[in-house]
């Protein structure tokens, strides 16, 4: 039995679900971000019970077929944002396309109409959010980031990063940087 699990978007929310499986004395034989492949077949009263428990962490059971493609796509863009370390060089429509196995076009059209955003800006919002990260990890250089996340240059980085988030990459780092030092310091 499969369940998709809306707001799974990192290995905690991975633990956490599969926490929750282990205290609800339910098996699973993979749990991945958004999805869970049950053992065997839950009761009515479990399903219930699950969908509670798993609320108070802010997850909710999905049980739409639209929502639960949107989910899949979501989950596919940020598997591919946070978590490869190589992403594809395919464009990223073809690439959602095959992994969740239909029309770029009507998945779009789909996102958008449930998600009040389309893909390319969810890709984007993401992409900063990694940008951020890797910032902060201070391991890699802006020109190092720029390649790792396929941007054609560093400026198409800075300047889109500057659109997002009203700063420019250095004066993130730099803020980073120093509430750092003060934490430190604290």
């Amino acid at each position: 039995m499969i369940l998709y699990i809306k707001n799974m978007v990192s290995l905690r929310c991975k633990m956490r679900v599969k926490d929750e499986l282990k205290n609800l004395g339910l098996g699973y034989s993979s749990i991945d971000l958004g999805v869970v492949q049950l053992s065997k077949r839950m009761t009515n009263d479990q399903r219930e019970l699950l969908r509670k428990n798993l609320a108070k962490s802010g997850f909710e059971l999905l049980e739409d077929k639209k929502s639960i493609l949107v989910e899949k796509v979501k989950n596919v863009i940020i598997e591919l944002v946070h978590y490869t370390d190589d992403i594809p060089k395919t464009n990223y429509s073809d690439y959602i396309s095959s992994k969740v196995g239909y029309d770029y076009t009507y998945l779009s059209n789909l996102f958008s109409e449930i998600k009040g955003i389309d893909i390319q800006h969810f890709i984007i919002n993401h992409k900063i959010e990694r940008v951020k990260e890797l910032l902060q990890y201070k391991e890699l250089n802006l020109t190092e980031i720029s390649y790792k996340l396929h941007y054609s240059s560093v400026s198409h980085l800075s300047n889109q990063f500057k659109k997002v988030t009203g700063l420019s990459p250095s004066i993130y780092k730099h803020q980073c940087h120093k509430r750092g030092r003060m934490l430190e310091n604290m």
